[in-house]
């Protein structure tokens, strides 16, 4: 039977592909205030601008590809069962033929319905933007399928719930500062071995965690061999 491995991913896992990061040094926080383009209040004060921030997103996205940490963590799945939880809003681990991905902050390449939130739409990528007047057909305005600042975090219940059932857990390219993804490590149960993958230091409340200071790439490939 395989050890079941539960990976819990943030901005630093795509971006050796070039995804801009939010919370680093020149990172997009640094351009777009959270305020302006990140809460449903933003949303309600100026959907163009939202709108337009993240179309440039999804352009961008479209023009970027796996990185070799991507398709390791896919090709682990011939030794483990494993479960991604991603606080990314890029497919680029689907695309790496992950199969088990949980995004905890939604999905850049969908919409959804400001009528109804559970009524989600996938993007064609050949019309990858939305604009005002783009309705579901109930007549509602679609908005991008991202979780804003101050709205609930759907996916967090099942998410925990993987956590509890690991028997390896790996961090990767999160600062564990956001929570309450943050709070995942919590649900780790005290025997279970965690890997922590991050060319920085990173402050957890766990003094027995693995920590491999390496990028997302060359990470992955060290725990591969040290998990093996």
């Amino acid at each position: 039977m395989k050890k079941r491995l539960v990976i819990l991913t943030g901005a630093g896992m795509s971006a050796e592909s070039g995804i801009a990061t939010f919370r680093d040094s020149g990172g997009l926080w640094d351009k777009y205030p959270v305020e302006q383009v990140a809460t449903p209040e933003a949303f309600r004060t100026n959907p163009e601008l939202v709108l337009e921030f993240y179309n440039v997103r999804r352009r961008e996205l479209l023009n970027t590809k796996p990185n070799a940490g991507h398709y390791c963590l896919a090709e682990l799945e011939k030794d483990f069962d494993i479960d991604i939880i991603t606080q990314n809003i890029d497919n680029l681990h689907e695309q790496a033929g992950s199969t088990r991905v949980i995004h905890l902050h939604g999905e850049l390449m969908k919409s959804r319905s400001t009528g109804n939130e559970l009524d989600v739409y996938e993007i064609d990528s050949k019309k990858p933007d939305i604009h005002i007047g783009d309705k579901c057909e109930k007549g509602f305005q679609l908005r991008p399928h991202i979780v804003w600042f101050g709205e609930m975090v759907p996916m967090m219940v099942e998410a925990e719930a993987i956590v509890r059932k690991a028997d390896i857990f790996v961090i990767i390219g999160t600062s564990m500062n956001v929570y309450p993804a943050a709070g995942l490590l919590h649900d780790v149960k005290t025997n279970v071995p965690v890997y922590l993958i991050d060319p920085k230091d990173v402050s957890t409340n766990r003094y027995d965690i693995h920590h491999i200071k390496k990028g997302a790439s060359e990470g992955v490939e060290e725990l591969k061999k040290l998990i093996k």
